[in-house]
């Protein structure tokens, strides 16, 4: 065989080998601090940053926030917790998915607000139906409804980021 055949040759298999490799799974990293957080650390800390405008790519109180960098600010900052950066990349996580009905406090909520059913919104669930969010460009970060019609109209699912244990310490 001609060398610039064997070589065509093992590109293709090179990239063929690539292609059926699975993709990079996302994931949670924990700190030692993470081992004693509980959902109210991470409620209490998202509930007092209602108010901060929003910014696209903000991810701290002074510069503002964007829906994923709020969440990663909150988690990080409240749990000890690193989250992903991405809407879509927090969508993805290896963690439990939560059924509407059965939403904890502490649980992020996903939306499609772009149209179709690609994630590109995200909140962290307060309880009683409630949400806090950075929403939009001149919006500040707030506390929505799931009930309210746009909301329900665009929910995509729900991940669990504390286990079982930390929620039920929470009651």
């Amino acid at each position: 065989m001609p060398v610039l055949a064997r070589i065509a040759l093992l590109i293709v298999v090179s990239l063929l080998g690539a292609c059926s490799s699975p993709a990079p799974q996302t994931s949670i990293v924990f700190t030692p601090r993470s081992a004693t957080a509980v959902p109210s650390d991470v409620l209490f800390r998202a509930i007092g940053l209602v108010g901060t405008p929003y910014r696209w790519g903000g991810n701290t109180p002074a510069g503002g926030f964007d829906c994923s960098g709020l969440i990663g600010f909150v988690y990080r900052d409240a749990a000890g917790i690193q989250l992903p950066r991405t809407t879509a990349q927090l969508s993805t996580l290896r963690a439990p998915s939560i059924k509407r009905g059965a939403l904890q406090p502490g649980d992020l909520v996903f939306f499609a607000t772009s149209g179709g059913s690609n994630v590109s919104h995200a909140g962290i669930y307060v309880g009683e139906g409630r949400f806090v969010h950075a929403p939009s460009s001149g919006g500040t970060v707030r506390l929505d409804s799931l009930s309210s019609r746009y909301w329900q109209n665009t929910y995509q699912g729900a991940k669990r980021i504390f286990d079982e244990g930390q929620v039920a310490r929470n009651r």
